[in-house]
């Protein structure tokens, strides 16, 4: 049997393939995984605990490259530890329909974990996921049967850490003592503009330190032994999340190009190329590792070994405690309760029965003491402010330093590491996660929101103080171009619920979708509850329906949602006293009223009638795929005043009187 490669030509091996798959693409960014190919190969080689037969094994470590850009360093360890990521997959690196896009992109290539690129956003999942972790265990783990027990270890960059979003989330990490948490830190001092010195003098070890995490200053990151020494001690400390600076040279190997920022983002050239060979000792043409490499490289046996001990544990987990294991094996599996379905729909019809007149933050808090007893797998927050959102419900727990067992997280004024920590919960499995800010903070939220709607996670975002109605916080708070804003997103259902029903339905819609997330917009101020058929409440769930009807064919269409759909159905009521023929759509997530096929679209909306009228407190521009051209909408296009609500209303012109003035000259 020949000798096992040397550690430098195992870690060699990542740097040959990376710049590799960089020049055949013409484009990407060699020097992160050249740089760190050392780190990463005393990571995956001695501590990673992972099948690559299985990339869903629940009790994986998690592995989180937040610095995205260097995505063919995962993609190489995908590759050389086993997974079903063959060397063709390399070759196309960064072209169309391959399983290694330019950044690593979540249900493309197995075992990436999360879709990275925008930075600082895997170091926050990472946190969600180490949160989720030892939340699930604190909830499941019994003595002598650990079986929730991983590690979730993130590589991050200068670029990472300057992200404001690094700040909010590994704060918050520190403080909940996320013990299997550890980041390693690239300390290259370079990054796109060059050296980081004249924008990045950070002291970032006494930043982390006074995080409350515990700090592994001065690793040499390309000694094997340091490495593996740094991750030992970051395993020691159980109630710490660890940070392991490690300090690395950008692109290490590439001879005239190492160490400076031509090696970041470009291709290192053909020439360039053939000298790190020769500086590596390389001699195998490119894309081609040696067998004694890629068998040293691969984790298949390890890996099954680990899961099969696991699945002994679980087996004798179940034996003992049948009842836990069964409902954790439901939650890790993403099924809901057995009986949510009939409970559910029940609170819908009972909320339809009592018809609550009440602001719809209030209706969302009685849907989730409704809702939250069928569902141990909500873990839900706000960002500092729990009793404006409404979204600590009876059955609540709080999550902190000291408790883990709980479902309830504050997670303080931090709406964008908030969202993208809820990304990472939801990525670890066996958590439904929702979080609350005012809408208009949705803003900082928003590309995490983005995120989540491109992994298409069961992810529920939840904003209230909805509008002008927020009143007399004025233009700062007032929410106007969000609705839009977030409509605009793809994969994202966005609900703004008229009533307590409606309320109730977008809820479970929201819990029921597995693949996408939403967005469920509610009002500070009360609104009117609406009468409703059967029929009417069951169509809630097609993001419009006929609220409000006539005999034949409408004269003029009246379409609303959230707090105004009560203007529409008294301007109804004052048109159809003089006459007129007018149906009233209710439209509460016209994401979902898009998805619904045309026979039942132009059941609602028919072609015929063009005399159209939209209302809704927020941007107008939307709404005009809905009412055409000939159509009107009353919106607002304009930043708010500070005021009482009521007056705001009228003082724009919201007003069911404006609704009846539209409609009669369209007519």
């Amino acid at each position: 049997m020949s000798p096992r490669p040397s550690r430098q030509t195992l870690a060699n091996a990542i740097r040959v393939l990376s710049m590799d798959a960089v020049q055949q693409a013409n484009s990407g960014h060699p020097g992160a995984p050249m740089g760190m190919a050392d780190i990463a190969e005393v990571l995956w080689n001695d501590f990673l605990s992972h099948n690559p037969a299985n990339p869903h094994w629940v009790n994986r470590d998690r592995f989180v490259l937040s610095n995205g850009h260097g995505s063919m360093l995962l993609y190489s360890l995908l590759h050389l530890s086993g997974y079903d990521l063959d060397i063709e997959d390399i070759r196309n690196f960064r072209q169309l329909h391959s399983k290694t896009p330019g950044h690593p992109e979540y249900g493309y290539a197995p075992g990436v974990e999360t879709t990275t690129g925008p930075l600082g956003q895997g170091i926050s999942n990472a946190v969600g996921m180490a949160l989720a972790e030892k939340v699930l265990a604190a909830q499941f783990n019994q003595p002598n049967f650990k079986v929730v027990d991983h590690y979730t270890y993130t590589f991050m960059g200068d670029g990472c850490l300057m992200e404001g979003i690094s700040h909010e989330a590994c704060s918050y990490a520190g403080t909940l003592g996320l013990g299997k948490l550890i980041a390693f830190w690239d300390d290259n001092g370079i990054s796109i503009d060059g050296d980081v010195e004249g924008w990045f003098t950070d002291d970032t070890p006494a930043r982390f330190e006074a995080y409350g995490w515990q700090v592994v200053r001065d690793v040499d990151g390309h000694n094997a032994n340091d490495i593996k020494q740094a991750i030992e001690q970051a395993q020691k400390e159980t109630n710490k999340p660890t940070l392991i600076c490690c300090k690395t040279v950008i692109g290490s190997g590439a001879p005239n190009k190492e160490g400076t920022h031509h090696v970041h983002g470009a291709p290192l050239g053909a020439e360039e190329i053939a000298a790190t060979r020769k500086a590596l000792g390389w001699t195998a043409p490119a894309f081609e590792i040696p067998a004694e490499v890629k068998n040293a490289w691969d984790a298949n046996d390890k890996g099954e070994q680990a899961e099969a001990q696991w699945e002994e544990l679980l087996e004798a987990y179940v034996a003992e405690y049948p009842d836990l294991a069964d409902e954790l094996l439901r939650r890790l599996s993403g099924e809901l309760s057995a009986d949510w379905a009939e409970k559910s729909e029940a609170f819908v019809q009972a909320a339809q029965q009592a018809g609550e007149t009440i602001a719809s933050r209030k209706a969302s808090l009685n849907t989730l003491n409704g809702y939250g007893p069928l569902l141990p797998e909500l873990l839900g927050g706000s960002a500092d402010l729990t009793g404006s959102n409404l979204t600590k419900w009876s059955g609540c727990t709080d999550v902190d330093g000291t408790n883990a067992n709980g479902n309830y997280l504050h997670y303080g004024v931090r709406e964008f590491g908030m969202s993208a920590i809820q990304n990472g919960i939801a990525l670890h499995g066996g958590f439904i996660p929702y979080g609350a800010t005012f809408l208009t903070f949705s803003d900082y939220a928003r590309n995490a929101v983005r995120m989540a709607a491109l992994m298409k996670l069961r992810n529920i975002f939840v904003f209230t103080h909805d509008s002008i109605g927020l009143g007399e916080d004025g233009p700062t708070h007032q929410s106007v171009e969000h609705v839009s804003s977030l409509r605009l997103i793809p994969n994202l259902d966005v609900w703004r619920p008229c009533d307590a029903v409606e309320s109730a339905v977008a809820w479970k819609y929201a819990v029921e979708n597995e693949s996408t997330p939403s967005a469920l917009i509610f009002t500070r101020q009360n609104v009117q509850h609406q009468p409703r058929t059967a029929d009417q409440v069951a169509a809630i769930s097609k993001g419009g329906y006929i609220l409000k009807d006539c005999e034949g064919e409408p004269q003029v269409i009246l379409m609303a949602t959230g707090s105004e759909v009560e203007l529409a159905t008294t301007a109804a009521d004052v048109l159809a006293a003089e006459g007129v023929k007018v149906r009233v759509l209710s439209m509460p997530c016209t994401d979902l009223f898009d998805r619904q096929d045309m026979a039942y679209k132009e059941s609602i909306l028919p072609a015929s009638v063009t005399a159209r009228v939209a209302i809704e407190a927020g941007s107008t521009s939307l709404w005009y795929k809905y009412v055409g051209l000939q159509g009107a909408v009353i919106g607002l296009d304009r930043f708010g005043e500070s005021a009482p609500a009521k007056e705001l209303f009228e003082y724009f012109g919201i007003t069911a009187e404006k609704l009846v003035e539209a409609a009669k000259n369209l007519i």
